[in-house]
């Protein structure tokens, strides 16, 4: 079964390298521009998890896992936030609004595909 990851971030760049490294890994990749695109794709992607940025216009990362976690349908989706923060408030923060997991930027490829299958297998 192939997995389906929904990745979103403002930067064009960190986009194609996520699409790039998860294609390879076999993963089905939809991308998304920001937390309000991540939303609008949301039911259509039906993604088995998603992994997003928390800088970003319109929507950031924090608005669009609270977002995620008040859907009955989603409440469960496993979201990993890619990011160049790393401080401990800034994590603890995400993991309130009910991230799965965090992983700093630049991202390791085996890691961040080691991590998403970790959360999918659940």
């Amino acid at each position: 079964m192939t997995l389906t990851v929904l990745a979103i971030d403002d930067s064009r760049t960190i986009r194609e390298l996520l699409r790039e490294a998860l294609v390879r890994a076999g993963f089905n990749v939809h991308v998304a521009i920001d937390g309000i695109d991540g939303l609008e794709k949301l039911e259509a992607a039906n993604p088995d998890a998603v992994i997003t940025d928390i800088n970003m216009p319109r929507l950031d990362g924090f608005g669009f896992i609270q977002a995620v976690r008040e859907q009955p349908d989603h409440s469960a989706l496993p979201i990993i936030v890619l990011t160049t923060e790393s401080a401990a408030e800034l994590k603890a923060r995400a993991r309130d609004a009910g991230a799965t997991a965090w992983i700093v930027k630049p991202f390791d490829e085996a890691k961040l595909v080691s991590a998403l299958r970790r959360v999918t297998a659940a």
